[in-house]
């Protein structure tokens, strides 16, 4: 784990910012680029392992600055101001092996004593001669030495002559030339070799580059033949190089010379053992003379040219096409150049690789290319093709073509296009980058093993596509699809990029339907975040070893409340996504809900209640806008009498005659209730003309239920309704647990109210009518 550390130092009234970093507890990494420093900070840390003080104002460099950094291993110096150098000061960091001092103003270096650097840039200053010290040679370990001076001669590179040395990198002054020694750099044992030239000058140098030892080779900054048509210094320079067997890659870097002399800078170089050429930053000038080319005797595997630029363009540019189209060798890389046209071998071709991309091909470049058998890769990126059908014809004549890349064109394939007949051995495409939609499916090589289709203009992917069962890598990223395809077409299918595309709610059987996938990048979608999703994000979990980005690429895009919320923290509940679970729930609870009230209503009589709630409801809403004092004038009785018939005998014998003696008006329902009207409204009726309503309990009452009705009324009197309307008379002693259960009203009644107990004996009699005419003595208006 790495650990990085911010700190500040005060250096000439300056904070300059520090960056270190401490790497496993061994290293100690401290970068101060572009500080102005002008000199090393003090108290640096002492166990720092790398400095970084590149592009500074540094001009010294003093054994106390890094006296006590003795971890030191790494110092990059680059770009700054030093003029002199005395690599004494580094004898204390004995294990310094990383010295960068490139582009300075060094002119003077002292070595001793030296440390055995494996690293050593000295290249980019200002040395006359080069900077090699007699103690280089104790550099055993030796690896890169980067040197420069305008004074190059033989005896100046004795001291490393022993040394093999697997990089060299010599910057020639721009004095080069006036004191040579063209043999200086046979003394050189180095597998790599790269020389800089001075810039702005005509090459006119004799120096031998051909190192015996050098498998690589780079010469950078030529320029030649603008007055010398024949370019007769670097010919020859070039041709030197045929001495050298073991050079096979031979690179030339910032090139300026005419057409002619670039073509014979070509066939010197086909003649000589390098395998690999390369040119980069080329310009050409002046007219090309039309001239055979010799392609016999080469050793040439590949060339590659980048980046040229022609101030001529009124020439037979056939000429030069024919040279590259016939050249017997397996790669051409041309990249970068004012290309417009590319024409067929005239015969059979040995090219295995073509790169022709960031040119200015038209849909014209390789008509007629049947000699172009053994052609396995093609690239033509990056240029103005427009018509997908005539590429498909070029390249139904390339009968070994396995790759081809024709992504960053315009290419459109119209939902009319007839011209299907891709060469059967393609087996990677493609054609991202372009203007394609979704008819490009119904055309696609037969045995495609990889479609890079991204970025293109891909709404949805029609159903009667081209069966591409080979098919394993599928990239539809950065189109507009909105939904994952399927596999039905795809049966091989193991990749597929499809982010940023349009997809909001994609189906839950792709994973089902895709048995082999092992990779899917669909992240940075507009997921909506319904129950429509809700499947997907299940086998998406359960599968995400496979899926890039997961989770932190897949987001909710709406709704509104759930956005920018990962797909993994996005939960639904089955009931509210599922319409036939829903309907069977609610089903099961009103079931359920219906099975307890009729439980309740067989337990508790509810049946019974529910239609005195009713009747007494009714009742309710008559009275509901009479005035109280319309009420009270309305009552005719002093009392209702509810009584079982069992105890009729009572209330016609001792009751009755007690309470009218006094003008006392009773309520008897065998001679008051009004015939026509049902019972429960000749209750309701009759309870409210009267002042008090007189129950007479015994066992018998219990048992009836018009009882039951009259109480049940009386106990919710319209008028009365919070007064104590109730009078309970115990004319037999009742059991609390023979009262039945629905009749939990009684119960409470006689567990709350004060009741009056029909006495025995006659003496008390007396007593208990007075107390009941008591409780009724009221006058009534009428």
């Amino acid at each position: 784990m790495s650990i990085v550390i911010s700190f500040y130092f005060v250096i000439v009234l300056e904070l300059i910012p520090i960056t270190t970093q401490l790497s496993d507890g061994s290293e100690l990494i401290i970068k101060i680029p572009r500080a102005n420093l002008t000199h090393v900070p003090k108290n640096l840390p002492l166990t720092t392992t790398t400095l970084d003080l590149s592009q500074n104002n540094i001009s010294e460099l003093q054994t106390s600055d890094v006296l006590s950094l003795s971890k030191l291993r790494v110092l990059m110096m680059s770009y700054n101001r030093l003029q002199y150098l005395d690599i004494g000061v580094f004898k204390f960091n004995t294990e310094l092996e990383y010295l960068d001092l490139s582009h300075n103003e060094l002119r003077v270096i002292s070595c001793n004593p030296t440390v055995n650097f494996k690293h050593l840039d000295l290249s980019f200053n200002a040395f006359y001669a080069l900077p090699i010290c007699k103690e280089f040679g104790n550099m055993s370990q030796l690896k890169f030495l980067g040197l420069s001076g305008s004074k190059v001669q033989s005896f100046s590179v004795h001291p490393i002559a022993h040394l093999n040395i697997s990089k060299v990198l010599l910057v020639l002054g721009d004095t080069y030339g006036e004191v040579e020694d063209p043999e200086s750099l046979q003394h050189i044992s180095t597998g790599s070799l790269h020389i800089v030239f001075p810039e702005r000058r005509e090459f006119c140098f004799s120096l031998d580059v051909s190192v015996s030892t050098a498998i690589s080779l780079e010469l950078s900054n030529i320029r030649c033949g603008l007055e010398d048509k024949e370019c007769s210094y670097f010919l020859r320079a070039l041709s030197k190089l045929r001495k050298n067997l073991r050079l096979s890659n031979l690179t030339l870097n910032n090139v300026e010379t005419t057409w002619n002399s670039f073509i014979n800078i070509l066939q010197v170089v086909w003649h000589t053992p390098v395998k690999y050429f390369s040119i980069s930053n080329m310009k050409l000038q002046d007219q090309v003379d039309q001239r055979s080319f010799n392609y016999s005797g080469t050793s040439l595997k590949a060339l590659s040219i980048y980046q040229v630029v022609s101030d001529v363009f009124s020439f037979p540019q056939h000429y030069i096409y024919d040279i590259f189209s016939n050249m017997n060798i397996q790669s051409i890389t041309v990249s970068g150049t004012p290309m417009f046209h590319m024409v067929c071998p005239s015969q059979a071709s040995p090219f295995l690789y073509l790169d022709f991309k960031d040119n200015l091909l038209t849909d014209m470049v390789f008509k007629d290319c049947r000699h172009l058998i053994k052609l396995k890769t093609l690239s033509l990126q990056k240029n103005k093709l427009k018509k997908l059908e005539n590429i498909i014809l070029m390249s139904a004549e390339m009968t070994s073509l396995q790759k081809l890349d024709i992504s960053q064109n315009s290419l459109r394939y119209g939902e009319g296009e007839s011209i299907c007949s891709w060469t059967g051995s393609l087996l990677v495409l493609n054609l991202s980058s372009n203007m394609l939609t979704g008819s490009v499916f119904r055309c696609l090589p037969p045995k495609i093993e990889v479609l890079d289709l991204h970025n293109n203009r891909i709404m949805s992917i029609p159903n009667d596509v081209t069966l591409l069962q080979a098919l394993q890598e599928l990239n539809v990223a950065s189109n507009s699809l909105t939904d994952l395809p399927g596999c039905g077409a795809f049966s091989s299918l193991s990749v597929l990029v499809i982010e940023h595309n349009s997809v909001s709610h994609p189906s839950a059987d792709f994973f089902q339907s895709c048995q082999k996938i092992r990779s899917i990048r669909a992240g940075n979608n507009p997921f909506r975040c319904t129950c429509e999703l809700r499947e997907f994000v299940k086998n998406i979990g359960q599968v995400s070893e496979v899926v890039e980005g997961w989770p932190d690429s897949y987001t909710c895009d709406s709704p509104e409340s759930a956005k920018g919320t990962p797909l993994q923290d996005f939960h639904l509940s089955p009931l509210s996504c599922d319409t036939v679970l829903l309907i069977v729930t609610i089903g099961a609870t009103l079931l359920v809900l219906a099975i307890i009230v009729a439980f309740l209503c067989h337990c508790f009589d509810l049946s019974w209640y529910l239609r005195m709630m009713c009747q007494w409801a009714q009742t309710r809403h008559r009275a509901r806008n009479i005035p109280i004092e319309e009420l009270q004038r309305n009552l005719q009785f002093h009392a209702f009498v509810s009584y079982s018939g069992h105890d009729s005998t009572w209330v016609k014998n001792e009751l009755i005659p007690n309470l009218e003696k006094d003008d006392i008006r009773v309520c008897l329902h065998e001679r008051n209730f009004i015939p026509g009207k049902s019972i429960v409204e000749n209750i309701i009726h009759f309870i409210e003309k009267s002042y008090k309503s007189i129950f007479v309990l015994s066992p018998h009452f219990i048992q009836s239920e018009w009882c039951h009705y009259e109480l049940y009324f009386a106990h919710h009197n319209l008028f009365h309704e919070g007064s104590d309307n109730l009078i309970l008379i115990l004319l037999e002693p009742i059991p609390q647990y023979s009262i039945p259960s629905n009749y939990h009203k009684l119960k409470t009644l006689m567990a709350q109210r004060t009741y009056l107990e029909w006495p025995m004996e006659k003496s008390k009699h007396g007593l208990f009518w007075a107390n009941l005419r008591a409780t009724i003595n009221v006058k009534l208006v009428n």
